[in-house]
């Protein structure tokens, strides 16, 4: 039976999910690594080893989430000690330029994902002495962002969903937060573009994301951790003193609306 600690990565196969898997591997945990694209978490296996887990995870399947993080949680005494709820897509575009179906697979992953990964991993988190759960949330949460409306709307969720769970599983001994990033430069990231992410730019990288994710574990104290840089992060506080109407025309001015 496996002593490490352990943890179970959702959309593990590359991006942020691949250096998060990377970075708890290195420091001695058992990585559950998770994703719907086999071809990448296969190569992700030959980088990390076969003494962690990896199977093919659809995370809107409600059945085919409890019965993973099941075995998963068999193969380590019955407990996982952190849950990191990654898996994510994104578009941007206008919205009536994306597809309703692209609109609802959206919606299904990033929210119904996040929510059937917590429903299903609790019992497995309960058993642990220190256990955390952490979901991918965005700084898109902060004010709704035109081009991405489904995505930022679908980080609202998780940021309000976080919010309640941490006071929730309190009682329990679960820490509970999420990691807010900027645009990062992941796989993903390659196939979207706007003028929204023109304005912002691509200044951090899946690295930034994993390494404060490791903080967040060792810290257990925020709810929500920011990711990004100097400049960006003070013309955000700023801006939040502002009346909403120049929020909203800073925010029209950004998109290109």
């Amino acid at each position: 039976m496996n002593n490490k600690p352990t943890v179970f990565i959702t959309g593990a196969a590359k991006g942020i999910g691949a250096e998060t898997a990377l970075m708890f591997s290195k420091n001695g945990y058992r990585v559950a690594a998770t994703d719907i694209n086999e071809k990448d978490l296969e190569k992700l296996k030959q980088l990390l080893g076969d003494e962690h887990f990896y199977r093919r995870l659809d995370v809107t399947n409600p059945d085919d989430f409890a019965a993973t993080l099941k075995e998963f949680a068999l193969e380590n005494g019955g407990a996982i000690d952190v849950l990191i709820n990654n898996a994510g897509i994104a578009f941007i575009d206008d919205f009536e330029k994306i597809s309703l179906e692209k609109h609802l697979a959206l919606t299904d992953i990033n929210v119904n994902g996040v929510q059937i990964g917590a429903f299903h991993g609790l019992q497995y988190l309960m058993k642990s002495s220190k256990p955390t759960m952490i979901s991918m949330c965005s700084l898109s949460s902060e004010y709704g962002v035109p081009s991405e409306a489904s995505y930022s709307a679908s980080k609202f969720w998780v940021k309000g969903f976080t919010e309640a769970i941490n006071i929730e599983w309190d009682r329990h001994g679960i820490y509970v937060c999420d990691v807010m990033p900027n645009f990062v430069a992941t796989p993903m990231m390659q196939n979207l573009d706007g003028k929204i992410v023109q304005s912002i730019g691509i200044k951090l990288n899946a690295n930034d994301v994993s390494a404060t994710i490791w903080k967040a574990i060792q810290n257990r104290k925020r709810i929500h951790w920011e990711v990004d840089t100097w400049r960006p992060r003070l013309l955000r506080s700023l801006n939040k003193l502002l009346p909403n109407n120049i929020r909203r025309a800073a925010m029209k001015h950004l998109s290109g609306y």
